[in-house]
């Protein structure tokens, strides 16, 4: 569904990524581990088009989506859920959910998309009049995933969702990223530093290091590595 090949992208001077290259099959949960500053974060928004490569390409089914802006990807189908949320958090739970579907124009999928983020999260249902802001770590985490689905997205990518999260909420937030894999047949793409739990849940993984790829494997073979062992799963 998604393939990277030699894709760089620089701020400024800086080089943030070194010809990466990987490959998300349709259906799949993949995910991408390292330490801060890898380039995690920014493979995302090459992706999304908030950040633009100077050279590789990026394809989403077959197609060149390397340049295009950020809401026609969108459009096509991939949602990205930022690291750190990014509710709005002057709007309330469910007007959040509204903006995640801009785009959306069939108001029967809207409420099908809105009974099943309820269902998955029945917290937010519980809160949909509150003020994003005043939501919890976690429960702001859901409520940007759940923004992510109401836009019918195919793919969709997140971005460190344990952080800031108290640690009983963190399984709940990748239980509910495993039955949204399963239950939909989404597509996930995980950048996230807690590396035992992503590689838990994942099929593949690909392992950043100062904005190059420098393992790939199946999660089982990574989570045996050696060196991901030492550097990254503390064992």
């Amino acid at each position: 569904m998604l393939e990277l090949e030699n894709v760089e992208v620089r701020y400024g001077s800086i080089t943030a990524l070194h010809g990466v290259s990987l490959r998300v099959e349709e259906g799949s949960i993949v995910t991408l581990i390292g330490a801060n500053g890898a380039g995690k974060s920014t493979t995302l928004r090459a992706i999304s088009g908030l950040a633009r490569p100077s050279s590789g390409t990026i394809r989403y089914n077959g197609e060149d989506i390397t340049h295009l802006p950020a809401h026609q990807i969108v459009g096509r189908g991939i949602s990205h859920v930022p690291e750190g949320r990014m509710v709005f958090a002057n709007l309330t739970v469910l007007e959040n959910l509204k903006m995640g579907a801009y785009r959306l124009r069939d108001r029967a999928r809207w409420n099908k998309d809105l009974d099943y983020v309820f269902s998955i999260f029945p917290r937010l249902k519980e809160r949909e009049k509150q003020s994003a802001g005043t939501l919890s770590g976690g429960e702001q985490q859901m409520l940007a995933i759940g923004r992510a689905l109401t836009g019918a997205p195919k793919c969709l990518m997140l971005d460190e969702p344990s952080l800031g999260i108290a640690p009983i909420l963190v399984k709940t937030i990748f239980q509910k990223i495993v039955e949204i894999n399963k239950q939909l047949g989404m597509t996930v793409l995980l950048v996230e530093q807690n590396a035992n739990l992503a590689l838990e849940v994942s099929s593949r993984g690909y392992v950043l290091e100062t904005g190059e790829i420098i393992l790939q494997d199946t999660s089982a073979a990574l989570k045996q590595n050696p060196q991901v062992r030492a550097a990254y799963l503390g064992r």
